[in-house]
């Protein structure tokens, strides 16, 4: 049974992990060096933090439209769109000439970064099988983390020729991942579009329903707090820690977000097998308890040494939550029409933690230090652990046919 795992899983989302290690890569190369980019051009830690946060309310502002285009256009057409919007508003990046020129033209990119994230959420869920959504999961997430791996670390090297060959590059890695996607993602089946039109009519009743479901707000908390501490904070605020609080090199910047992502990737080789068998609560709790608590521990790091242990071990506890929450969403929505408001409510908070999370750890850092900052980081997380230890298991609900004792209202009810 499980010597054919991998064979036994489509085709497209094997493409969407290939796609992601090309993005990831690009990603991650650009991390260090964004927020001392926009600080060379003599601002605070608040602007600084402010670029990474633009590219992130983007992603907030449009995602609704990105939910319409996906139903009326397809998952691939728009995942395609997105990747060459991001890839010429990186390359723009690296020829800014002030501040505000970074801060719009990072702001642009959000709006494509939207349009293949949504994409590519609707399509694992659609494919990845039931019984093995949280290993699907696991691959999808490791595949990003792949790249964000080894990202940093070529992007600490880069940083040496200058702070905007890495926009370059990641302007190239993104052409690449289009050129992957468009010539082996197979098409995926259209919905019709007299049920893509019904479905649009209700969308805002079943997101409010979904709302009163303990797990989709555990699901919720969980995505706003991963956006906030890793993809805001992590990416915006250590850099600047290593630089000003621990008075080391740019280069460290790269190294220290390698080891978060190095933890990542150890995680999730086996989050995502647990999660299957063991149910989506007891690999979330443990998860969030160790992201939160070497999350607070962060900024009264020492030295560079401490930093990178417990960045490492930050990285541990999202890789065990972040794919997990992952697949409890596809368990909860999987039978729903792509485009549906419940899912674009996942990726948008995400965004909301991304957004706010820099903006408030910079103005906490400008006046009470790096410790507050990483502290309120932290208990961003704790909220997270505490609602999902009052939340249902939903695993639960992807066996609802095969068993007596689970929840088949939580599927009747879905959107």
């Amino acid at each position: 049974m499980t010597s054919g795992l991998d064979d036994r899983l489509p085709r497209g989302l094997w493409v969407l992990l290939a796609a992601n290690v090309v993005i990831a890569l690009g990603y991650g190369l650009i991390a260090p060096a964004l927020p001392i980019f926009a600080s060379d051009f003599g601002v605070g830690v608040t602007a600084a933090t402010a670029v990474v946060s633009a590219f992130a309310v983007m992603r907030l502002a449009f995602a609704p439209t990105t939910g319409r285009l996906v139903t009326r256009l397809g998952e691939r057409r728009i995942y395609l769109t997105g990747l060459m919007i991001v890839a010429l508003s990186t390359l723009a990046c690296a020829f800014a000439n002030s501040y505000w020129q970074l801060l719009a033209f990072r702001a642009a990119g959000g709006i494509g970064s939207t349009m293949f994230s949504v994409s590519a959420m609707a399509l694992l869920i659609r494919l990845a099988p039931p019984s093995m959504r949280g290993r699907s999961s696991g691959y999808f997430s490791a595949g990003f983390l792949v790249g964000s791996l080894a990202g940093p670390l070529i992007g600490a090297a880069l940083v040496d020729f200058g702070l905007r060959l890495p926009f370059v590059v990641y302007a190239v890695a993104l052409l690449i991942a289009a050129a992957v996607v468009a010539t082996t993602m197979p098409t995926v089946a259209h919905a019709s579009t007299t049920a893509s039109a019904d479905n649009g009519k209700a969308a805002a009743a079943r997101f409010a329903e979904a709302l009163r479901w303990p797990e989709y707000r555990a699901i919720l908390a969980s995505n706003f707090a991963q956006g906030w501490a890793s993809m805001g904070v992590r990416v915006a605020v250590v850099p600047l820690f290593v630089g000003q609080g621990l008075g080391e090199s740019a280069g460290w910047a790269g190294v220290v977000l390698a080891c978060y992502a190095a933890g990542n990737i150890i995680a999730i080789m086996v989050s995502g097998r647990l999660s299957d068998r063991f149910g989506r609560r007891p690999v979330m709790i443990p998860g969030l308890v160790v992201a939160a608590a070497s999350t607070i521990a962060l900024g009264y790091s020492p030295n560079i040494g401490t930093l990178l242990v417990l960045t490492a071990v930050g990285g541990v506890g999202s890789g065990l939550f972040a794919p997990t929450h992952q697949a409890a969403l596809g368990d909860l929505l999987a039978d729903r029409q792509r485009g549906g408001s419940a899912l674009a409510a996942y990726g948008m908070a995400s965004d909301l933690g991304a957004v706010s999370g820099p903006l408030v750890a910079g103005l906490i850092a400008d006046r009470w230090g790096y410790g507050p900052a990483f502290v309120v980081t932290g208990l961003v997380v704790v909220v997270a652990l505490v609602l999902w230890t009052v939340a249902g298991e939903t695993t639960r609900t992807s066996s609802a046919a095969t068993s007596v004792d689970s929840t088949p209202r939580r599927r009747s009810e879905l959107p």
